[in-house]
């Protein structure tokens, strides 16, 4: 199959989801009426930010999308690029995209509160406590996930061999490894980069927050930026060891998620923005070009059998390991904790929070057509399911080095040029996943402490320690569990979060006489998938394998998602009953 079919079919399937189906959404979610955002009602100057539409999709887009939409479709990838291109298009266009733009259209008219909060008012304290407290678990296991995956990701080196270079030949840093080969520091060069980004994003913050510059003119300067931390990465680029990355960037979310928005979080998801954008324009070229050249996957369309050996079941293992790529339950932890304080208008929720997943989904299909046309599967196979003892899963690399192959097959550039931007494209987003959880999670400790107690103690009401509390949990639990034991229950507990979502907004829909059925159905089929990986995971993996936090993490997110559906089925028969 050449690989314009997997791109030319998708991109219609999301325009007409966008030109159509959202429209019944909004016409179903507003009732027909508008009303003042929360970022203008509850200004406050630091989480309550009228922005720019503009300004908005770019923090959101770069949340959501982070490294979710390339690694877990490159997670994915062993059952086969056709069973994830599906999922990853209808279930986007029908579950996701769905998810997000009325979770985010609802936590506004909630006053900009979590699905927590908004499960308190429509399903009361126990409701409350339900949510919140899966909410908080589940941005724990993605924040610990994805800081062994950066601290892996920031210290790969790549054989030569792989480049298809010659030592000497290339202007990337080279070091001769213990057994003779020569390797690239491809991850030393997102590691130069991502500290000069993020030192640049305090400018770009204060000059538009604090001396009222227009975001328009603030464009050279964040392209500079780029520019400039790419250069210095490649001349000078850092070499520390995974501990000390899993340190640095614990104490940099410590900073980052306790920090007024316009300070760090904004204008660090602005710049990088320009990266994932480029990255994505680049993808599309070299589809394109590969495509018209007559490329096809190297990787086989379907591979069932070699899936289940490595992750099981293609249902419900897909379904969970693809995670933000179709469906995420992050999302509605951004819209909910950050993007729904910062809209302007009620209107800009459709496009940003509809739009915003379709674009994500976009990016998935990329992956998937770099990946499987850039890779063969012995390759994917060495990079992301090594045999080898102590030898980690490194997706991220796996993508940059498909998005090299695809570059040089389709543009002819060398390859070397291709995995390093793909690096870069992957680690900055990395990194902004992980501020932005870790913030969501303060956020919700706060909401949590504020029920708890009529007035919380001082300390509780601290943004450092809350900070602190989610940073040190995430920097435990990554510590005791590698990438490969803790994406499969991180995809269940997302994916779950998501059906929880759904659940909350069909209770909300309901008790205003509006339509649900497009929150409903989806919740059902996702909740009936992540609960069975879940029962999967428990007894297959960590319960043989004695693996008491992660069992007793699974126990735990089981019995919260039964006491959500016990609670719902309870309030549905409530509304139903004659008064």
């Amino acid at each position: 199959m050449n690989v314009l079919w997997l791109v030319g079919v998708a991109l219609p399937v999301f325009f007409l989801g966008y030109r159509f189906y959202s429209r019944y959404l909004q016409r179903a979610l507003t009732g027909g009426t508008e009303e003042p955002p929360p970022s203008v009602t509850m200004k406050d100057g630091v989480d309550y930010v009228p922005s720019r539409t503009p300004v908005v999709f770019s923090h959101h887009f770069a949340s959501i999308a982070g490294a979710g939409p390339i690694v877990g479709p490159t997670v994915a990838l062993i059952y086969g690029y056709i069973p994830v291109w599906l999922w990853v298009v209808l279930g986007s266009v029908f579950i996701g995209a769905v998810q997000d733009y009325a979770s985010l259209f609802v936590s506004m008219r909630e006053q900009g509160h979590s699905m927590a909060q908004v499960a308190n008012r429509t399903m009361g304290r126990f409701g409350f406590f339900l949510v919140v407290s899966f909410s908080i678990i589940m941005l724990l296991l993605l924040t610990s996930a994805f800081l062994g995956l950066s601290a892996t990701a920031l210290t790969s080196l790549v054989p030569l061999e792989q480049l298809r270079i010659e030592a000497g030949r290339t202007f990337l840093r080279v070091v001769a490894g213990a057994d003779g080969l020569a390797r690239a520091k491809v991850g030393g060069v997102a590691s130069t980069s991502l500290i000069i980004i993020t030192l640049g994003a305090p400018l770009i913050g204060f000059l538009v927050y604090r001396r009222g510059m227009t975001m328009r003119s603030m464009f050279p300067l964040a392209m500079a930026i780029c520019l400039a931390s790419i250069a210095a990465g490649l001349k000078y680029p850092l070499t520390l060891s995974p501990m000390a990355w899993m340190l640095i960037l614990t104490f940099y979310v410590i900073l980052a998620s306790g920090l007024p928005v316009w300070v760090i979080l904004q204008p660090r998801d602005f710049i990088n923005s320009f990266l994932l954008y480029a990255g994505m324009a680049i993808l599309i070229i070299g589809s394109a070009a590969g495509g018209a050249g007559g490329a096809d996957p190297n990787m086989p369309a379907w591979n069932l059998a070699g899936g289940r050996q490595s992750l099981g079941m293609v249902w419900p293992f897909l379904f969970i390991t693809v995670a933000c790529g179709a469906i995420s339950g992050f999302h509605a932890m951004v819209t909910g904790g950050t993007t729904a304080k910062q809209l302007s208008s009620e209107r800009a929720a459709r496009g940003v929070g509809y739009g915003g997943m379709l674009l994500e989904a976009v990016l998935a299909v990329l992956v998937i057509v770099a990946v499987a046309t850039g890779l063969s599967l012995e390759q994917y196979q060495g990079l992301v399911y090594p045999a080898a003892k102590g030898v980690g899963s490194n997706p991220v690399l796996a993508f940059a080095l498909g998005m090299g192959s695809l570059v040089h097959r389709g543009l002819g550039l060398r390859m070397e040029y291709g995995t390093v931007f793909g690096m870069l494209m992957v680690e900055g987003f990395i990194v902004t996943t992980l501020d932005t959880a870790a913030r969501l999670n303060r956020y919700l400790l706060e909401e949590l402490w504020a029920v708890l107690f009529k007035r919380a103690p001082s300390l509780l009401r601290s943004h450092l320690f809350n900070a602190v509390v989610v940073s040190g949990l995430m920097f435990v639990l990554c510590y005791t569990n590698t990438f490969k034991h803790i994406w499969p229950i991180f995809g269940s507990a997302n994916q779950l979060m998501a059906a929880l979502t759904l659940i909350v907004v069909s209770v909300w829909l309901a008790a205003r006489s509006r339509p649900s059925w497009f929150a409903v159905a989806p919740a059902v089929f996702m909740m009936a998938t992540t609960l069975f990986s879940l029962w999967q995971l428990l007894t297959g993996q960590y319960l043989p394998n004695r693996n008491y936090p992660l069992t007793v993490t699974a126990i735990v997110l089981m019995l919260l998602a039964v006491g959500v559906m016990i609670l719902t089925l309870r309030r549905w028969s409530l509304r139903r009953q004659p008064s």
